[in-house]
């Protein structure tokens, strides 16, 4: 039996109805895999070896069939007992813990990188995972990406602005639409957007020229081992607003990719498989590629519910190639 561990968020603060580590536990105990659960916190180092504090779980039946969240009771997930364990006696380790991409998040990749040394499937690579900010990224793939500046000098923040005349802003370790500017021509926060964003100089930021589309929707499409799946998420900003994150208010509306979607998933894709990211999410505004999701990608729920699509097990279907190459 695989035995596949889940190192998460606290599982009873997810959103039943939208998150995508629920769809992929979902179609690993429907495989009769062994599940498991752990945080953070449950990672350690002890004399020559990494450890984990695992918990097996399990979910309601009724919410296990189809993850309808009017099904899901109080008790539509069971956690057994903590036990110490040595991670080599997990086949898979999925790092599904949202950002904050801090100095915590860092150390979990060292001891992650230290489990997958001795034979554990680690999905994603830890080492890609901290190597590949998910803003700075996708800079790799210069004829995919708007013009755009990473800076922290006020003065070339502002010359990029002088150039493009309409600019977003933007922190290089940001989620779900937080601390994102749109600075127009003539704006008069220009020059104290670009001193909170950079603390004054202190930090570096993204400036990116703006992007019309946006209205249409910043389209999130899913990439499992390099190859795209074949419908985005278009996620619409609402009414003056800039930001499409769902997070951030924004509706999601599937659409098939067009020609250009897939031109980028093929640039982006093999580099993806050469680091070891299996599961990946890229945005695309207009004709341009904005970011690489990389640490938990999202919006599994939200295709699958629109196309009758199982992302999930399409996930599960390459981690098992993995193992059998391992």
């Amino acid at each position: 039996m695989v035995h596949i561990a889940f190192l998460m968020d606290p599982i009873a603060s997810v959103n039943l109805k939208k998150d995508s580590t629920l769809a992929m536990i979902r179609a690993a105990l429907r495989r009769g895999w062994r599940v498991s659960y752990l945080k953070q916190r449950d990672l350690a180092w002890k004399d020559d070896r990494p450890t984990a504090v695992l918990r097996d779980l399990a979910l309601d039946d009724g919410f296990l069939d189809d993850l309808d969240p009017a099904r899901a009771g109080a008790d539509w997930y069971r956690l057994g007992e903590p036990a110490e364990a040595d991670p080599e006696t997990v086949d898979v380790l999925m790092m599904r813990k949202d950002p904050p991409f801090d100095m915590e998040y860092i150390y979990t990749t060292y001891l992650l990188e230290r489990i997958e040394a001795r034979g554990t499937v680690v999905v994603n690579a830890p080492g890609s995972l901290r190597d590949c900010n998910e803003k700075f990224f996708a800079t790799e793939f210069t004829d995919c990406i708007p013009p755009l500046m990473v800076s922290k000098r006020p003065d070339q923040l502002l010359a990029f602005h002088s150039e493009h005349g309409d600019v977003v802003y933007k922190p290089l370790d940001g989620m779900g639409g937080t601390d994102i500017f749109r600075v127009r021509r003539d704006d008069p926060n220009l020059h104290v957007v670009i001193e909170s964003l950079t603390r004054l100089g202190q930090r570096r930021i993204m400036a990116q020229k703006y992007i019309p589309e946006i209205e249409d929707g910043d389209k999130r499409i899913l990439l499992i081992d390099g190859e795209p799946v074949d419908y985005a998420l278009a996620r619409i900003p609402m009414p003056g607003e800039l930001r499409g994150n769902l997070a951030a208010g924004g509706t999601g509306v599937g659409r098939p990719l067009t020609d250009r979607d897939r031109f980028i998933a093929s640039r982006v894709g093999p580099e993806l498989k050469r680091r070891g990211l299996l599961f990946a999410g890229i945005d695309v505004i207009g004709d341009y590629l904005t970011e690489i999701n990389v640490t938990c990608p999202t919006c599994i729920r939200e295709l699958d519910a629109q196309f009758s699509l199982d992302i999930a097990s399409m996930l599960m279907d390459k981690v098992e190639a993995r193992l059998a190459q391992r």
